[in-house]
């Protein structure tokens, strides 16, 4: 089973990802890790994305695209889910040519709605606790809001991370994304133009729901 994830920063796509993920036994694949790997390893890509990236300069698709694919073929011989690519409309025209071409299917494609303002306030809102950092905490959620300024679940402190509060740069990823022209959604809404011709299966979730109410949803349109 091989499944694509789109949805913004703040959306809930790392949990419902990792549904989707668990359901199917996938590799989780996320962009960022891959140019990791690669340069890590010493890969000829690697190399050549190291190059690029050392002066300061994006990594060219013709970089990008063949590093994702190997990385598709070697750690998702089972079935993949890639999280965080494509980032625009022609890499997503570039990474369906390049699965055609490898016979690779692509089973799912899961778009994660949100409102800009929402996400960027759930963003803004998280908490750690200091004893645990895997209990949610999130002043903007009413679900898991915290007791004052103290852990719902064990009354430790909390605190922020300094990126959850760069509020710039918080814009500029959702300026990405939130682009319906040549952006992510772009992107997101080239691969549901495909599922209405029967190319792959195109779930939409409404983000703002609950946790559960969207894992539900995920759950019963996953066949």
């Amino acid at each position: 089973m091989n499944i694509l994830i789109f949805g913004p920063n703040g959306s809930g796509k790392g949990t419902q990802g990792s549904l989707a993920k668990d359901k199917f036994n996938v590799a989780h694949i996320e962009s960022g890790a891959i140019f990791r790997e690669h340069i890590g390893q010493g890969t000829e890509l690697g190399k050549k994305a190291k190059a690029y990236i050392d002066r300061g300069d994006l990594v060219p698709d013709e970089v990008t695209i063949p590093m994702v694919l190997q990385t598709l073929k070697e750690k998702g011989k089972n079935g993949w889910l890639l999280d965080g690519f494509p980032r625009n409309i022609v890499q997503a025209e570039k990474l369906w040519e390049a699965l055609r071409k490898e016979g690779l299917k692509l089973n799912y494609v899961i778009e994660i709605s949100l409102d800009r303002e929402t996400a960027k306030n759930r963003i803004m809102g998280r908490r750690l606790c200091v004893n645990d950092p895997n209990h949610p905490n999130n002043i903007y959620i009413e679900a898991i809001k915290p007791d004052g300024d103290k852990c719902r679940i064990c009354g430790g402190d909390l605190k922020t991370r300094a990126d959850d509060q760069d509020e710039e740069a918080i814009n500029k990823r959702h300026d990405i994304y939130y682009d319906t022209e040549s952006g992510t959604l772009a992107a997101a809404h080239f691969f549901k133009d495909l599922a209405a011709k029967g190319e792959t299966r195109y779930i939409e979730l409404d983000g703002s729901g609950d946790i559960q109410s969207i894992k539900e949803t995920l759950l019963a349109r996953l066949a």
